[in-house]
């Protein structure tokens, strides 16, 4: 029977019918959506990619954030250190300087080039490892900082090496004793650690080890002929300073998220098995509790390589805080913008880690339902 409405049933397929390729397909209704099949042709690369795999799709973005960041801060950090009051020309050349003279000096750093041509020929020079030469000593400044990397670094591996260990291990012991005599004890010391700065702990340690006991090297020069025992004995000063700086933060995270996993149903389950205090925090409560922890030691790791600047100061140790202290008062530029973006790519990058690793060490994010 004729009707001039549409066609509404079934339409059969005029493809080929090998291997039954060709069986009638029911046509679309029409006013209703056809959605693509889930991994068709019509699907992006990023979202397939992301749904087969979640996890490497996490640590990309991470990766693509913290690339981002680090061009972002290499952004302010030249903007900055051009905003700052004073001209090297006029402080290396002194008040009685001729405009002639400085012009000529501006001239030759390369300073009366236009401020974005400046800032691109710094970071593509420095994608490439050179930071240029220094103002003030003529020489190259990847140079100079190789040596003062090493030596904060030297510097900031010890401190880690006692405080990351010393930190668990205190919270750990805090959570077993918990609101008992050792708990308290840890709490007040970590309390009056946390609120004491650290150029003020470095002058009391030099007061009572170096001035009064004179057990202890001040200042913490070291050299390349000394040997590791020597190297050692001059850094114990700012290493205790860093220790006792870092450690109280680590220690009271790590109580509080052992703490609040030891609330759970399977830390119950292990008391009523009737295991044993220790061995509950130990097998159970701290491999459950180690994101949170992961966290937090990353950002003191962080800390004690970009935080070292006031404790190498106090210290008068050859790192790269002190090298940067030491640019900035000549308004030397380049190093100060190399030594700014060298730190902060230590702290984007040791957090980038830490997100990686706490990532790989939840089961809930390694697999999402």
């Amino acid at each position: 029977m004729a009707s001039g409405g549409p066609i509404t049933g079934p339409a059969l397929s005029t493809g080929p019918a090998a291997g039954g390729e060709g069986l009638a397909q029911p046509a679309p209704v029409p006013g209703t959506l056809v959605t693509p099949p889930t991994g068709g042709a019509t699907g992006t690369f990023w979202r397939r990619f992301t749904l087969r795999r979640p996890l490497a799709a996490l640590i990309i973005q991470r990766l693509g954030l913290s690339v981002g960041l680090l061009f972002a801060v290499s952004l302010m950090i030249f903007g900055g250190v051009e905003a700052l009051p004073g001209d090297f020309a006029t402080t290396y050349l002194g008040q009685s300087a001729t405009p002639q003279a400085v012009e000529n000096i501006r001239k030759d750093l390369g300073l009366d080039k236009p401020l974005t041509e400046r800032y691109l020929n710094w970071l593509g020079a420095a994608v490439k490892g050179d930071f240029g030469t220094s103002w003030a000593s003529k020489n190259s400044v990847s140079e100079q900082i190789g040596k003062r990397l090493g030596n904060s670094l030297f510097l900031a591996f010890f401190a880690a090496l006692i405080s990351v260990p010393l930190a668990v291990a205190l919270g750990m012991l805090a959570v077993q004793y918990r609101n008992r005599l050792p708990d308290k004890i840890i709490n007040v010391i970590s309390l009056a650690a946390i609120s004491l700065p650290e150029f003020f702990v470095g002058y009391l340690l030099i007061l009572f080890f170096a001035v009064q006991l004179g057990v202890a090297t001040f200042p913490a020069t070291v050299y390349d002929s000394m040997g590791f025992g020597e190297r050692l004995s001059a850094i114990a000063l700012p290493v205790a300073t860093l220790v006792l700086v870092v450690l109280a933060h680590m220690m009271r995270m790590t109580r509080a998220a052992i703490l609040n996993v030891m609330s759970s149903a399977y830390v119950e389950t292990a008391e009523l098995k009737g295991l044993s205090a220790f061995r509950i925090i130990a097998r159970h409560a701290a491999p459950n509790a180690v994101a949170p922890v992961i966290n937090v030691i990353a950002l003191n790791l962080a800390y004690l390589v970009v935080g070292v600047v006031v404790v190498e100061v106090v210290f008068v140790y050859p790192g790269m805080g002190q090298y940067m202290v030491d640019a900035v008062t000549v308004r030397d530029m380049p190093v100060v913008q190399a030594c700014g973006l060298i730190f902060a790519a230590f702290y984007i990058f040791l957090n980038m880690a830490a997100d990686i690793l706490a990532i790989l060490a939840n089961p809930r994010l390694r697999h999402p339902r």
